[in-house]
C-alpha cells in the first residue's frame, strides 16, 4: 500500500519490465495499451452512478487507450486512469480521471495529474484543462477555476453537441502550473 509522499522512480528508458516482474514493488504508473482498454472502460462505467464522469464506449476508449495513462497493482489490475485528450494544437484536457474506490486515498489521482501534465508539456500544449463537478480535488493540483469561455476549444469540440449545453453544472479548471516543473514521472515507472 502506498502511504506518505508518492514518488515514482525512473526506469531505464528502453527498459522492458513487466508488471509480473515488478509485484513486490507495489503498483507501476505506466501509458495505457489497448490490452488495457476493457478494465478502464469498467472502471469508468463502475464510477457513472457518482455523476462525475461521462459515459464512454469501449470502441471510443480502445480507439483512444494510448492517450490514457494508468496505474496497475502487482496483478496487472488497473487502479487508477486518466486520458489526455488534445483540443487543438495547444490545448489539452484531463478526461476519464477516476481511482478504483479500493485504491482511493492514496494519491494515485495525483499521480496520474501529474504523469499527463508531464505528457502535456512534452507535446507542447500551452493549456492543460478539465471540466469537473467538483473542482476541489483540481484546485489541489494547482488548477484554478476559470469561466468556461475561457476554453472555446473545449466548447466547439465537445459542448455544442451535448444535451446539457447551457445548463451543464460542471466547472472549467485550468492548470496553473503546466509552465513549471513538477517532480519528475517518467512514462513508466513503481510507486513507491
Amino acid at each position: 500500500m502506498i502511504a506518505g509522499p508518492v514518488t515514482v522512480p525512473m526506469l531505464v528508458p528502453g527498459a522492458a519490465r513487466t508488471v509480473a516482474q515488478d509485484a513486490e514493488a507495489g503498483p507501476v504508473v505506466r501509458e495505457a495499451a489497448a490490452a488495457d482498454a476493457p478494465a478502464i472502460h469498467q472502471l469508468i462505467l463502475d464510477n457513472l452512478q457518482s455523476g462525475h464522469l461521462l459515459p464512454r464506449s469501449l470502441a471510443d476508449v480502445t480507439a483512444r487507450a494510448s492517450r490514457f495513462t494508468v496505474v496497475v497493482d502487482g496483478g496487472g489490475v488497473v487502479l487508477a486512469c486518466g486520458e489526455l485528450a488534445p483540443l487543438n494544437a495547444s490545448v489539452a484536457e484531463v478526461r476519464s480521471l477516476v481511482v478504483r474506490e479500493q485504491a482511493r486515498g492514496r494519491k494515485l489521482g495525483r499521480v496520474i495529474v501529474d504523469e499527463l501534465r508531464r505528457r502535456a508539456r512534452a507535446g507542447r500544449y500551452r493549456t492543460l484543462c478539465a471540466f469537473t463537478h467538483d473542482p476541489r480535488v483540481f484546485v489541489r493540483f494547482g488548477f484554478s477555476i476559470v469561466p468556461h469561455t475561457w476554453l472555446p476549444e473545449k466548447i466547439a469540440a465537445d459542448c455544442w453537441s451535448c444535451s446539457q449545453f447551457q445548463k451543464c453544472g460542471q466547472y472549467a479548471v485550468v492548470d496553473t502550473r503546466l509552465g513549471r516543473p513538477v517532480t519528475p514521472s517518467p512514462a513508466q515507472g513503481h510507486l513507491s
